[in-house]
């Protein structure tokens, strides 16, 4: 069992998924800063200088008036925290936007282009892949006509 786990945690599986984490955990930090210290300033100053993070409903105490959220966590008071879940939310989609831009690049970078020169061709004896020039086939000896 020990030597199957070494084979799996070298084989690079491991540590590709670990500097992964490592990365999008970073990543997230990054988003969420973009998040709540770029984007939603600029959205509150527009819905009438309110704090967005900060924007929330008492649901108990009722009546109950609390300036902040942390005022509100203070006094142990009952909150719908709208304003934190709108902004995981908008986290969530450039997160998801920027793995779509991920993605899409490395599947460009995948994908043969439809302009590039033949290199190779089958041999019409043994249907091997043979370089275009090739006036014999390597595998089976036949002799092809120029390409």
């Amino acid at each position: 069992m020990w030597k199957e786990f070494k084979e799996f945690a070298i084989k690079g599986n491991a540590v590709d998924l670990a500097v992964g984490v490592v990365i999008g955990a970073a990543f997230g930090k990054i988003v969420g800063s973009l998040v709540a210290d770029v984007i939603m300033p600029p959205i509150g100053v527009l819905t009438g200088g309110v704090d967005f993070k900060d924007y929330f409903v008492v649901l108990k105490p009722l009546g109950a008036h609390y300036q902040t959220l942390k005022e509100a966590a203070e006094a142990k008071a009952v909150t719908l925290n709208l304003g934190q879940f709108v902004n995981t939310v908008i986290e969530f989609l450039i997160i998801a936007f920027s793995i779509f831009l991920v993605v899409k690049a490395l599947n460009e970078m995948k994908r043969p282009k439809p302009d590039a020169p033949a290199v190779a061709k089958d041999c019409p004896m043994c249907t091997k892949s043979i370089p275009i020039n090739a006036k014999r086939c390597p595998e089976c000896t036949a002799q092809l006509s120029p390409a």
